[in-house]
Formats: structure tokens, C-alpha cells, sequence
């Protein structure tokens, strides 16, 4: 068995080649694309075992290297860092530094998901960004409006408020034009919005996973599909902390002898998962006695502890999540109803 470790970039990858004893045997540098990459790799002697470091495109180099290498390992870059502290770091470096964890077989591995998993996260993250540009519209077009004195009506994101604005004097055919622009990108994002939410939809309904997380109480399509995408295999987490943990929703620590200093949560892992059950908190605060219970004990009454109680709420719904994948079970909170 040789051991590849394989340092990628888009235009120039590095790779190196250990033998069964871990004496480096061969190191080069392929400039072109991954098609080139691939084409070398498929010429190393079999069998071979390769080491990259998870980056854009991780999932189609991990299928590709599947095909004709006999075992496929992705490294974790946030720990690789950990593990590489020193002020030499070079591509060729990096290749055999990759190659010597694969031969200790001592690779901090990433969960590598298969394509549809891979595809439908994507989805998600792509109707977060078309999300977050139908924001950044709406506070320029309010922007605009506020700068010439002229105020909005209530609903200004209604058909009615659309209509308001598309017909609303301006001192100059500049003003105008940039309403109309806007107006416009509202317009166009709000279809791509559309569109992308029916197939999300017509996903979600489909998946049994998703179905289960529903019977919670405030967790809707959105949150619901976003958590099992993440998750994907319920059965890749040890214990219910390693779920946190990869969602990000663990403190910072800081122990040593009798000292534990807890910090903010981690925040690492999934952003989307992370908003999504904290807007979460609020729905089922109001539909459900029990999580309403649980916020208001970590709050203890205090108005400057409601971020934290959301936060620590947030990851008890995620726990209570992972429960429900785990066991198949519906959700058991009591109803406000």
C-alpha cells in the first residue's frame, strides 16, 4: 500500500507518495486543472490510499479519487492547523505532512456526504444568500426613500406597497431610476425565491426525516430540512455533544487545574442551521409550554439574560432533534393549545 497525500489548488496541486515503510518516494507539482490532477493520480501504482484537505469542492474530488484509489481520506483543515504549528508551510510540505498523518492512519477526518446530500445543502445555502440579497434590497430602497423625506406606508412589501412605489414622485430621473432598479431585483429575487422554496418543498415533503422534525413544535420546512441535511446520518455522531459541537452550539473553554472559564459558543459548523433554530426559539416558545418553560429557567427573570436563554434554547431543540432522528420518535412537548 502507498500513501498520496495531496496538497489542491485550482490552477497548481502538490502531491506526494510514501511507500508501505512511510519513505517518501516520489513529490510533484501538476499545474492545470483537478482533470490533470486526476489523470496522475490514476497512473500511481495500486493499491494507494490518498489524504486532501477539505476546501471547495471536497465532495468531487472525494468521488473522483474513489474510482481508483482504495481507500479516500479528507482532512479536516481547522484541525490540520492544530496539528501543523510551524512557521514552514509550502505546497510540498503540506503533500507529505498529509501523506505521513495518512501512513500514521492518524487523519482528522470530515464526513464526506453523498452527492443528493451534497446537492440539497447547497440548495439551502443558495436560498440563504438569494435571502439575505432581498434584504439588502429592501434596506437600499427604504434608504432611498428616507433620503428624499418620503415615508413608507405600512406593508411597503406588499403587492399594494409595491404599487405605492413604483408610482411615487421624485425630485430627479435619478432617484427614479434607482427605484425602479430596485423594484426590479425585488421583483426578480422574489421569483428566484419562489422557485427555489417549490423544489426545497417538494424535498422535504418527500423525506421521512424531515416529516419527523416537523411534529415539533415552531420548527417549520425551513429549519426541518436545514438540520437533517446537516445531520444527514444520524448514526455519524457518537453522542447528542458531538451534534452540538459540530453545529457550533458548544461554549468556548478555557480549563486548567481548578479553573474552567466558559466562554461564547463556538459558532463553528453551519451559520444557516444555527439562525434558523435560534428564529426557531420564538415559535416555540409560543407554542409550547414545556420549551417556554425551559427559556424562562435559563433567563431566571433577568431581561439581560434573554440571549443566552435563546441561544441555550436553541441547542435543547437541536438535542431534542437529533433524539427524535435517532429514535424515530414524534416530538412529545406539550401544547399551549
Amino acid at each position: 500500500m502507498w500513501y498520496v497525500g495531496l496538497d489542491v489548488h485550482s490552477k497548481r496541486s502538490t502531491y506526494c507518495i510514501l511507500d508501505e515503510n512511510g519513505r517518501k518516494i516520489k513529490s510533484r507539482t501538476v499545474r492545470g486543472t483537478w482533470r490533470k490532477v486526476l489523470g496522475e493520480m490514476a497512473q500511481i501504482k495500486s493499491p494507494f490510499a490518498v489524504c486532501f484537505e477539505a476546501s471547495t469542492g471536497y465532495g468531487y474530488l472525494y468521488d473522483r479519487l474513489s474510482r481508483i484509489a482504495e481507500r479516500v481520506s479528507v482532512a479536516h483543515p481547522g484541525h490540520l492547523r492544530l496539528i501543523f504549528r510551524s512557521k514552514r508551510k509550502h505546497d510540498r510540505l503540506d503533500a507529505y505532512r498529509l501523506a505521513k498523518l495518512l501512513f500514521l492512519d492518524e487523519v482528522p477526518g470530515v464526513h464526506v456526504p453523498a452527492v443528493e446530500v451534497r446537492a440539497w445543502r447547497g440548495m439551502i445555502e443558495h436560498r440563504e444568500r438569494l435571502v439575505r440579497e432581498r434584504v439588502r434590497a429592501k434596506n437600499q430602497m427604504r434608504a432611498l426613500l428616507r433620503s428624499q423625506g418620503i415615508v413608507a406606508p405600512k406593508g411597503l412589501w406588499t403587492k399594494r406597497g409595491l404599487a405605492w412605489a413604483a408610482e411615487v414622485p421624485f425630485p430627479t430621473e435619478f432617484h427614479a431610476l434607482q427605484r425602479d432598479i430596485l423594484l426590479e431585483r425585488l421583483q426578480s429575487l422574489s421569483a428566484m425565491l419562489k422557485r427555489v422554496e417549490k423544489e426545497l418543498d417538494r424535498k422535504g415533503a418527500r423525506h421521512s426525516g424531515v416529516v419527523l422534525l416537523r411534529t415539533m413544535p415552531g420548527i417549520g420546512m425551513r429549519t426541518a430540512e436545514a438540520v437533517m441535511a446537516y445531520v444527514a446520518d444520524p448514526a455519524r455522531f457518537g453522542r447528542t455533544k458531538a451534534v452540538a459541537s459540530y453545529f457550533g452550539f458548544v461554549p468556548c473553554q478555557d480549563a486548567s487545574a481548578d479553573r474552567n472559564r466558559l466562554g461564547h459558543i463556538t459558532r463553528q459548523g453551519p451559520a444557516t442551521v444555527r439562525r434558523l433554530l435560534t428564529e426557531a426559539v420564538w415559535q416555540a416558545i409560543r407554542l409550547s409550554t414545556d420549551v417556554r418553560a425551559y427559556f424562562e429557567r435559563i433567563r431566571r427573570g433577568d431581561p439581560e439574560r434573554k440571549k443566552i436563554a435563546v441561544t441555550a434554547t436553541a441547542h435543547y431543540l437541536l438535542r431534542v432533534m437529533y433524539a427524535m432522528l435517532r429514535t424515530g420518535e414524534v416530538c412529545r412537548f406539550s401544547s399551549t393549545g
